[in-house]
């Protein structure tokens, strides 16, 4: 069986044409698949539709966050909760081409346990975006080997990959780096961007830049290597500065007021505080880790609810044959 895992956040416009798109392309392939939709705390009736669709169908099912966690939180919910023999992780605007599924459980067939999607192209992304992204990609590269250039959440994974991330213990995950630092046998396909279906994207500037200090700090120690290196370089501005106020002094010559004094108090003093913020930002992520809060809160599960229909529906049909039995 394969398990289809659809974050949705505000995606009233997308749902229910998600829903076809993929069930119709599934089925058309044979395939025995579970599609579960995690409503990460939508504000608008997204969920009240993920309902409608599990009602109609058995094959749906629907995950309600008690808020919004992020996406993050959604794609570990539903690795956490599916059950499938593999799984595959798909945004619900359909920018991750769904008609690619079936080559990706091919190549799951053949023996590779992970099949990544990368892009071709970025689509029409902004040049903004697009430096940002490639500025973040190359970061996380050098400072943990980690290759993300054209990477995405889109792809397929075996349930030991699938397994082996739930175990992960961290609060604060970024899927997309964790699936490929996990290892197993790999294999990558590309495929071209799409345009939204319908609907905005619920990304901007500060949200991005948060997300990306986020995983940069979970995952990398690359911002502490940054002190180090202004620490190194003010090192040796101080040195050169010493060097050139013993020549003066021994040459006789008197120094040129506090100029250079006052340069380097505040060149030291900023590197001190930009030190103590960045670690002090580290000691706020291992404070959110110790305390050990879930990822996320699942308020509402169709299937739980399916299952309870079902008890109470055979439990008054128990009473009403023992009342005629009697």
């Amino acid at each position: 069986m394969l398990s289809v895992i659809v974050p949705a956040y505000n995606e009233r416009e997308n749902i229910e044409n998600t829903a076809a798109v993929l069930s119709d392309i599934l089925r058309k392939n044979g395939t025995e698949f579970e599609l579960m939709f995690v409503d990460d705390g939508s504000s608008d009736n997204t969920w009240e539709l993920i309902e409608k669709l599990s009602e109609r169908d058995s094959s749906i099912r629907g995950l309600h966050f008690s808020r919004n966690f992020g996406k993050e939180g959604a794609i570990f919910a539903g690795l956490r909760r599916c059950v499938g023999d593999c799984a595959v992780v798909i945004d619900c605007d359909l920018q991750h081409p769904p008609e690619l599924i079936p080559e990706m459980l091919r190549l799951h067939e053949q023996g590779y346990e992970v099949v990544e999607a990368i892009k071709s192209s970025r689509g029409k992304e902004s040049l903004m975006y697009r430096l940002f992204a490639k500025t973040f990609y190359r970061i996380m590269k050098s400072s943990s080997d980690v290759d993300l250039d054209r990477a995405s959440d889109f792809k397929l994974m075996d349930r030991k990959v699938i397994d082996a991330l739930n175990d992960l213990p961290e609060r604060i995950t970024f899927f997309r780096a964790l699936s490929s630092w996990v290892g197993f046998k790999t294999v990558k396909v590309e495929f071209e961007v799409a345009p939204r279906n319908a609907g905005t994207t619920k990304w901007n500037f500060r949200k991005l830049l948060k997300f990306a200090l986020n995983n940069i700090t979970s995952f990398t120690n690359f911002p502490m290597q940054i002190v180090t290196i202004l620490g190194t370089l003010f090192l040796l501005f101080a040195l050169v500065m010493g060097i050139q106020s013993l020549v003066k002094y021994f040459g006789g010559q008197a120094l040129e007021g506090f100029t250079t004094v006052n340069i380097l108090i505040l060149l030291s003093a900023a590197v001190i505080m930009r030190a103590l913020g960045i670690i002090g930002y580290y000691m706020s992520k291992i404070y959110e880790e110790i305390k050990f809060r879930p990822r996320y809160i699942i308020s509402e599960d169709t299937r739980d609810k399916k299952n309870k229909e079902t008890k109470d529906k055979d439990r008054k049909e128990q009473d009403s044959a023992n009342g005629k039995n009697s």
